[in-house]
């Protein structure tokens, strides 16, 4: 019976290999929606598709997902085309993702929109980031298909409306695998030459969204927005809108609207030049007429008319405005002298020389003042000095000892007062004026009260 057991490996072949062989999951087309969405850093996608009732793993590798127009997220509803297999290390099932799509809109409409939003938060369609087109260019550059209609409608009007502005049609595909990378190399050739092209017309004749895509590329965006020269779009018709139209510097509706856009129109120009050219003539008129009125009014006037009588006058207005001139300088001058003559007696009454003696008097008087105070108080000092003495000279002990007493110290050093101090036989240390003598009492003597003695 043992040898009836399968092992886990050979069960998950087998049923792998019956998965891999039913016809009906070969090619399985399923509608779901994206869950547990994860890009891997190698490329591949993995995700779980679900409905109300049921999920499955799934995987869709980059070999396949690199066509992928727009970007799988989370929650979005998808239309699926692919097969079950069975992942073996797992031993789970999982469906294996060759097309996918958005399920109720288009992949590509999925995927302008998913990079419109995507441009727009970094900031590439702000107007400030925008550059002006030149109100008047020598040079254009129109990048389009060399030959469908686009190009003939701009350089038809661009003729039309200026000759003299000179054209350079830069050719590429606008269509096609090639289309993107041929837009962009041929805005990055025009801007190796900024000196060279005043404006760049992109874009193409109308069509399909799916023929119109190459300018809803990122590198079409990005090489737009990244342009130094300025950029007008111009792809299909009014109501087709495509990315390029967001980044460029100008959209315009058509291809002949944006060469009309491009270069003003010579006619319309010399029609407004002739219009500025009447209006001039016109305001010169009325000024010429108007200073001659005033010339003739002013010829008119007592000054032209009697210039001696004038001159005379104003003559006399002079000579009178002089002698007031010289009138009020003259007192200006007095009473200058005036306020100088009291500003020096001010100063000459309290010149700081003055000050000074004054300060010095008063000093010498004051030290010669110190001076007597500190002889008075080094006089009374030394009088003080010398009492002091005299009254510590009368009860210095060695004074009164000078006068033939001594004192009388204990074997302990202190001093006998009272005969009860010592016992007979105790010795005894006498200090006189000039030294010790060092004896033994031999016999103690009570003094009565009228000065007697008596033995003890």
């Amino acid at each position: 019976m043992k040898d009836n057991y399968l092992t886990v490996t050979a069960l998950t072949r087998y049923v792998k290999r019956k998965i891999d062989t039913d016809p009906h999951l070969r090619q399985v087309w399923l509608r779901g929606e994206i869950s547990n969405f994860k890009h891997h850093s190698r490329g591949h996608m993995y995700m779980t598709i679900k409905d109300d009732n049921a999920r499955i793993q799934a995987v869709m590798f980059s070999s396949n997902n690199s066509r992928l127009v727009f970007r799988p997220e989370n929650g979005m509803s998808v239309l699926i085309r692919g097969e079950v297999s069975v992942y073996e290390a797992s031993g789970q099932y999982q469906l294996y993702i060759r097309d996918m799509e958005p399920d109720g809109i288009g992949a590509l409409y999925q995927a302008f929109e998913q990079l419109k939003e995507k441009l727009q938060t970094e900031g590439l369609f702000l107007d400030d980031q925008k550059k002006k087109i030149p109100a008047y260019p020598n040079h254009v550059g129109v990048i389009t298909s060399p030959t469908g209609a686009a190009v003939r409608d701009i350089v038809t009007t661009i003729e039309r409306r200026a000759p003299s502005v000179k054209i350079t049609v830069l050719p590429v595909s606008v269509q096609g695998p090639q289309a993107t990378s041929s837009i962009v190399k041929k805005i990055q050739y025009a801007n190796a030459f900024p000196e060279e092209y005043d404006v760049l017309i992109v874009g193409r004749g109308g069509g399909s969204i799916e023929e119109l895509w190459s300018f809803n590329e990122e590198a079409v965006a990005r090489a737009i927005y990244a342009s130094e020269i300025p950029v007008i779009s111009a792809v299909g018709h009014e109501t087709d809108t495509t990315i390029a139209d967001f980044v460029s510097d100008l959209r315009a509706p058509t291809p002949t609207g944006a060469a009309e856009l491009a270069v003003p129109s010579q006619k319309e120009q010399l029609d407004k030049v002739s219009y500025l050219a009447q209006r001039l003539s016109q305001v010169m008129r009325t000024d010429i007429q108007m200073h001659r009125k005033r010339l003739e009014s002013l010829s008119q006037t007592y000054a032209f008319k009697y210039p001696k009588q004038l001159i005379a006058q104003k003559e006399q207005e002079l000579d009178s405005m002089l002698d007031s001139l010289n009138k009020s300088l003259k007192a200006r001058m007095e009473q200058k002298q005036l306020r100088y003559t009291h500003l020096k007696q001010r100063l000459d009454t309290q010149h700081p020389e003055q000050e000074i003696k004054t300060a010095a008097d008063k000093n010498n008087k004051l030290l010669a003042e110190l001076n007597r105070s500190m002889k008075q108080l080094f006089a009374k000092s030394e009088s003080d000095l010398q009492t002091s003495i005299n009254k510590l000279t009368l009860v210095n002990p060695l004074a009164v000892m000078a006068r033939g007493y001594g004192i009388s110290y204990s074997q302990d050093g202190d001093v006998i007062k009272s005969i009860k101090d010592v016992n007979e036989g105790d010795p005894i240390d006498v200090r006189l004026q000039d030294g010790y003598l060092h004896a033994n009492v031999q016999k103690i003597k009570e003094v009565d009260q009228s000065g007697g003695r008596k033995e003890i």
